[in-house]
């Protein structure tokens, strides 16, 4: 080094000097990381599908390995173990619809009749209102939306224009859900390849942990979201609440977004309630929903997760911040996946004992959950 430099060096305080290395290191990282965040953006049409078609097949790949371990041709075990699922998802969305439709006239009929009770109460209530200051009401109500229509019609068009690039989506994701559900594995070695020989086993052991983990969390979540959505909908059914079964779906739906998605399908229930049977019932259906939330976070969590997937609430709650900033609906539901995937992944990547470590992870999920293939990856 010139003696000049020594000299300027020696000048700055050693807790600068130290202070502006970790500054432009982490300038660099956070370059990195945007350039990241501008990528997926970029390739977002491909990349959801992809990462969609990898928690369905992370919940679809044990029956497909059950199958093959029991003398079924791999091909013919995907196939069947799609075409069930298509059915099943096709039943219900049917049976779901048609409750919908069949529904939505007790609904309207209760929703006329509790608009007709608040203004009469509005009238002859405490309020003591007049028929000409409701119809005000109403009237600037009716102009709002007509001001908005606009706007509102350029949304429908925006959402019609998408309609390509959903289709696009959904033949992408299946066509990766069938060739992960039939040689995953393979796919998963070729890719590592690129990886240097001495750090292979590693990452490849990493992943097969993070995978391990990403089945436990798919499986939980759905039978989470299954009790869930019965328990509320058997409460709603009970209470004779309008459209019971899809705002149970909802739930269900919504319970796939840990913390906050069932909250928020349900409280749907609990507006549905009170506008089609009143405060008494809309209360009745809020303690339920938070019977249900308290059942779920108490036992069902800690009973179906086990210790591969166990991630800290603030972490949950932030990667679902996150996730929602960056990609809306879409980044809160993948957020925590992701999140569970490299949580293992990367304690196995920074282990002393990877392969233990892994395994270790692997024993945890399975002591909890229906035994899974030990190697099972994508």
């Amino acid at each position: 080094m010139p003696a000049g430099r020594a000299h300027d060096d020696d000048a700055v305080d050693p807790f600068v000097r130290k202070a502006a290395a970790w500054c432009w290191r982490l300038l660099v990282i956070l370059a990195a990381i945007l350039a990241l965040l501008w990528l997926v953006q970029k390739l977002q049409v491909i990349l959801v599908p992809v990462a969609l078609a990898v928690m369905v097949t992370a919940l679809m790949v044990p029956a497909v390995d059950w199958l093959d371990r029991r003398g079924a041709p791999r091909g013919g075990a995907v196939a069947l173990v799609l075409l069930s699922g298509f059915a099943v998802f096709g039943g219900i969305m049917t049976f779901v619809v048609s409750q919908f439709i069949s529904g939505l006239p007790s609904l309207t009929e209760q929703v006329t009749r509790s608009i007709d009770n608040a203004t009469e109460w509005l009238i002859d209530g405490p309020a003591h209102l007049s028929h000409e200051q409701i119809e005000k009401a109403g009237d600037q109500a009716v102009k709002a939306l007509r001001d908005n229509q606009e706007k509102l019609t350029t949304g429908a068009l925006s959402t019609a224009a998408s309609l390509a690039e959903i289709v696009t989506g959904a033949a992408l994701m299946l066509f990766t859900v069938i060739f992960l559900l039939y040689g995953g594995r393979h796919i998963y070695d070729y890719l590592t390849r690129i990886v240097p020989a001495g750090t292979r086993e590693r990452v490849r052991d990493a992943g097969r942990a993070g995978f391990a983990s990403l089945i436990g969390y798919v499986r939980a979540t759905f039978l989470v979201a299954l009790v869930d959505a019965i328990g509320i909908g058997t409460g709603l059914a009970i209470m004779s609440v309008p459209l019971a079964l899809p705002l149970a779906s909802l739930v269900f739906l919504g319970a796939f977004i840990p913390v906050v998605g069932a909250v928020v399908t349900g409280m749907l229930a609990v507006v549905v309630a009170l506008l089609a049977k009143g405060v008494f019932y809309a209360l009745i259906t809020l303690g339920l929903i938070i019977a249900v939330m308290q059942l779920e976070s108490h036992v069902l969590q800690p009973l179906l997760m086990g210790r591969a997937v166990s991630i800290h609430p603030l972490a949950i709650v932030l990667a679902i911040a996150t996730g929602a900033v960056l990609a809306g609906v879409v980044g809160a539901l993948l957020s925590v996946p992701v999140l569970a995937f490299l949580n293992s992944a990367i304690r196995v990547l920074v282990a002393d004992n990877p392969a233990g470590t892994a395994a270790q992870l692997e024993a945890g999920e399975n002591a909890v959950l229906v035994q899974a293939e030990p190697d099972t990856t994508v």
